[in-house]
């Protein structure tokens, strides 16, 4: 039962709305006097759309919203936090190179651009889609945090965080928060991407455009590489309007175009497929017209284009002979030798050949080439084609590697919560609406690249962790992936609430635990240098104290608190990882622990970094980590009680190691 509304009718926002039924297009959001945001009339386009001519003013192509430079603000804006390693959660801490990341991923994304700049080949997000009943994350971009919080229901009654918290369509800031929230974590995340690194995006009708003038925006409309249609529901669903939706989206940006390199990765029908001359298969529509009747070729204009040339082809013994010459002109000498002569042509005129002589005569090599009375033509022997841009389900004999055998790609939700089902050994799906390894296996084959580092910064049930290392287990690939989730609490009457999973990290750390043990099991001999395993980060706190006090204000007493600047709970482990983050280190590498004089000593990757937290460390053990010569040394600055001591310490680096950089926390 609803409740009475007990105040006045919002007469303005009324009227808002009788324009917008009338002209849509002239509705945006904008602040009130409050610093709200509210549905707002765009003035100037509604004098425009109610004039019979161009009424003066600046115009310019531009995509904007409110909140759009907050968000730019906040992207670019340092912050003091933490990853603490949770090697209880890990599997397999001391060899993975896979990273799984609880913590909200704009603030993760931050402390990884160092870390991981330019080092990560390929994203795949599928972000919240903006239904208006599903999560949405909670930044703030334009007020203090207690009055955002207060404002957007951020906390609910008990001061918990409000995880569910609703954007409705109605809301003032419903299109804006949702571009505010995405376009801040695409400007962290582009400058994870190499420089032939490749993004994808799951995305739905709800905000498409807004996600596709974003990445426009973000990494230039240059580098758009495509949009699939993925057939994910092959009946429709059910609670659709007018139209029973049964695909959703995936939008493909690269960093640099020029530079990325997809490879072609659906397998071909065994059935389009024909056996040539040397045993090979060969797509009985995929050969490409080089030399002959070409109605797509352009006209001769120049002469000494290097596309126009005639081909004279000997086929007793497989050779031949390229020639300059005019339209009409035939070598006599050639023909009486037995060659016959191609050249391109479309309706009496002299057309260009599809490629240049050198790239023809490379084909020619490779014996990639067949030759029918009139024609020359580029045999497909590849075993796959290009990904075309509408996916649906498909099983079908295919070939592979020369041979025949059975293809299938499953794309739909419902059979990765069948998957789910059976892998938690649930009667329901622990995870709304999952990802289908099948789409993410066919994404990863898309890149070569089979030890690239792979990053999901909205991991949800961690189907992109599960997807390679199938694929790995498939090809033998050794690809390495970091998974970022907000631990956002599973909802109390929800399966996983039930099977005793308190948040969906919980839930995606368990379902790559378990898919690791089942792919070893079915694959025994195959998988035994599978990486399965991950180190668990969560995100925190800054390890170090917060001091802000007046000279005034120190005590005797508060001084003997003060001699540490780390907080207290913080461990060895903390404060390496947290050196790692500051030096630009990754977080995977392997590292050791050993007792030097009764103290600890870490050594990561083997001399990159070398360090030593202990309390008052004495001079032997700063000369032996010195004699190792690491790239990088630190020591906590409480470890030497005075100035002499640590001038001590660099004079030591100088003579044993002058180019080891040292620091102190």
């Amino acid at each position: 039962m609803d409740k009475m509304r007990m105040e006045s009718e919002d007469i303005q926002q009324e009227n808002v709305a009788k324009i917008a039924a009338l002209f849509p297009n002239c509705v945006t959001e904008a602040r009130d006097e409050d610093g709200h945001l509210k549905k707002a009339i765009n003035f100037e386009l509604l004098k425009q759309m109610l004039s019979d001519s161009v009424i003066d003013g600046d115009e310019a192509y531009e995509f904007t919203w409110v909140g759009k430079k907050a968000s730019i603000v906040e992207a670019n804006k340092p912050i003091r936090k933490a990853l603490r390693p949770c090697k209880e959660e890990s599997v397999n801490w001391d060899t993975t190179e896979n990273l799984y990341i609880e913590g909200n991923n704009l603030e993760v994304l931050k402390l990884l651009q160092e870390s991981y700049l330019d080092k990560v080949k390929m994203i795949y997000i599928d972000p919240p889609y903006n239904t208006g009943h599903d999560f949405v994350y909670p930044d703030s971009f334009i007020m203090d945090n207690e009055a955002y919080n207060e404002g957007t229901g951020y906390f609910d009654e008990e001061g918990n965080v409000n995880y569910k918290r609703e954007n409705s369509s109605t809301a003032g800031k419903y299109h804006s928060d949702w571009c505010s929230m995405i376009y801040s974590r695409l400007l962290l995340a582009k400058n994870l991407l190499s420089q032939d690194g490749v993004i994808f995006i799951s995305i739905d009708d709800n905000e498409v455009e807004n996600l596709k003038k974003i990445c426009s925006e973000v990494f230039g409309q240059d580098n758009f590489i495509g949009m699939l249609s993925v057939e994910n529901n092959p009946k429709g669903r059910k609670n659709s309007a007018f139209i029973s939706v049964s695909s959703e989206y995936c939008l493909i940006f690269a960093k640099n175009k020029e530079k990325a390199y997809f490879i072609e990765n659906v397998p071909k029908k065994a059935s389009d497929m024909t056996l040539d001359e040397y045993g090979r298969y060969v797509h009985n529509s995929g050969k490409r017209v080089l030399v002959g009747e070409n109605s797509f070729n352009n006209p001769v204009t120049v002469v000494s284009s290097d596309k126009n040339y005639s081909v004279y082809f000997r086929k007793k013994d497989y050779s031949v002979e390229i020639r300059k010459e005019a339209f009409g002109e035939v070598d006599s000498e050639l023909i009486s030798a037995g060659y016959v002569k191609y050249y391109s042509y479309n309706k009496g005129k002299l057309v260009e050949n599809t490629y240049t002589a050198e790239k023809f005569m490379e084909l020619f090599h490779a014996r990639a080439l067949a030759f029918s009375a009139e024609k020359i033509y580029e045999k497909n022997f590849s075993d796959t084609i290009r990904i075309k841009s509408q996916l649906v389900n498909s099983e079908y004999e295919a070939i592979v590697r020369g041979k025949k055998k059975n293809f299938s790609m499953e794309l739909t939700t419902t059979g990765a919560g069948t998957y789910l089902k059976t892998l938690f050994r649930l009667s329901d799906v622990p995870f709304s609406a999952p990802k289908n390894t099948g789409f993410w296996k066919m994404l990863l084959t898309l890149i070569e690249d089979k030890e690239m580092t792979v990053l999901d910064f909205f991991s949800g049930s961690a189907s992109c962790a599960d997807a390679i290392m199938q694929q790995n287990a498939i090809d033998g690939g050794k690809r390495k992936w970091i998974m970022i989730q907000l631990p956002e609490p599973c909802d109390a009457k929800s399966t996983a609430a039930k099977a005793g999973y308190k948040t969906i990290c919980e839930v995606g750390k368990e379902r790559i635990r378990k898919a690791g043990q089942n792919i070893k099991a079915e694959n025994p001999l195959l998988t035994t240098e599978l990486d399965v395993g991950f180190r668990v980060l969560k995100l925190d706190e800054s390890n170090m104290n917060d001091v802000y006090y007046s000279p005034a204000e120190y005590s005797q007493e508060l001084l003997s608190t003060l001699e540490s600047n780390v907080k207290s709970d913080r461990n060895d482990l903390d404060l390496l990882f947290g050196c790692l983050l500051e030096w630009g280190l990754p977080l995977s590498l392997p590292y050791s622990s050993e007792r030097i004089d009764g103290c600890t000593v870490h050594n990561y990757n083997d001399g990159d970094l070398i360090a030593c937290f202990d309390e008052n460390v004495p001079e032997s053990v700063v000369k032996e980590i010195a004699k190792r010569k690491p790239l990088r040394a630190v020591f906590r600055d409480s470890s030497f009680s005075s100035s002499p001591e640590k001038i001590n310490v660099g004079e030591i680096f100088k003579l044993l190691a002058p180019d080891t950089r040292v620091k102190v926390i």
